[in-house]
């Protein structure tokens, strides 16, 4: 639960960083008239509400189950993830379509101060994403993780506009329309990172089994309870911040039911004891095969 108390002050954190970047780099960028810095200013400015909905997933997924979410309310917090990428989407779409607009319209050559927020942004963004990328791996949160790649993308977004920008005031004659190309340039990064984000939230939606690695550390866990003699099945299925496990285990058929069941009941703890991201484990035990328990007893 420190990993999640954590990850809940990244995401207000976040809030407010993102806030104040956003609204000084849409006030300067105006001023400056730039679009790239604008549109970096929009786009940060998204990214208050989406550490806000992260921050609703959190809450939400810590809650413990009850009679009508048995499996706990872990599910919220992915949704909230699949959300941040459809809004990250829109939000793209819209800067690029107004960045491409402003190409038709004369405007004015942009002023040097513009180049100062962008350079705040990429160092904060940069800064921001290394923290989130931490804490979403330490509490496996899909909406942290979503947001961590908001602001990996932003950092890019940003050195995009920069380039933009810088080529604007190099030559404004030549290049004044870099400036809106690569505020376009900045939509169209945001739109690629919010169908990744939406992606990986439905994957997990679709009950993706976890990775190799995270199998087999389930299965070596169950295996060093004495008795455990093979592992027939093993599934899991993510439920917000953690995983639920369904293992089928088999042990010697002439055991009785209740040693049978004192085994699956050592296997269950054992799971859950040595990985903390195994909110629960439901053991389906099965006889294993007469020929395989006679050779390890030495039998004909």
């Amino acid at each position: 639960m420190t990993a999640i108390r954590a990850a809940r002050a990244v995401a207000i954190t976040s809030i407010f960083v993102s806030a104040a970047l956003g609204l000084a780099m849409i006030v300067i960028g105006l001023k400056a008239h730039s679009t790239s810095v604008v549109s970096d200013g929009i786009e940060s400015a998204t990214d208050v509400l989406t550490s806000g909905i992260v921050l609703i997933g959190l809450i939400v997924a810590t809650k413990p189950p009850d009679a009508e979410h048995p499996y706990g309310h872990g599910r919220l917090e992915t949704l909230m993830g699949l959300f941040v990428g459809l809004i990250i989407t829109v939000a793209g779409s819209l800067i690029c379509f107004r960045s491409l607009q402003l190409l038709s319209q004369t405007e004015p050559p942009p002023s040097f101060f513009g180049v100062w927020p962008l350079i705040a942004s990429i160092l904060v963004k940069g800064v921001s994403a290394l923290i989130k990328w931490r804490y979403s791996r330490k509490s496996r949160s899909s909406g942290l993780s979503a947001d961590a790649w908001n602001d990996t993308m932003d950092t890019l977004s940003g050195c995009t506009a920069l380039a933009g920008l810088s080529l604007a005031l190099y030559d404004p004659k030549r290049f004044l329309s870099a400036d809106h190309i690569g505020g376009a340039a900045v939509g169209l990064i945001v739109i690629f990172l919010g169908f990744h984000v939406i992606r990986d939230t439905a994957l997990q939606l679709m009950d993706t089994m976890p990775s190799p690695e995270a199998l087999r550390e389930i299965r070596e866990a169950a295996m060093s309870v004495p008795g455990a003699l093979r592992i027939e099945k093993c599934f899991a299925r993510k439920t917000g911040l953690q995983y639920h496990v369904d293992l089928h285990l088999e042990v010697d058929p002439a055991m009785t039911v209740f040693e049978s069941h004192e085994i699956a009941t050592k296997v269950r703890e054992r799971i859950r004891d040595r990985l903390d991201w195994v909110a629960d484990v439901l053991v389906h035990v099965e006889p294993h095969s007469l020929a395989t328990i006679s050779s390890r007893h030495g039998k004909p």
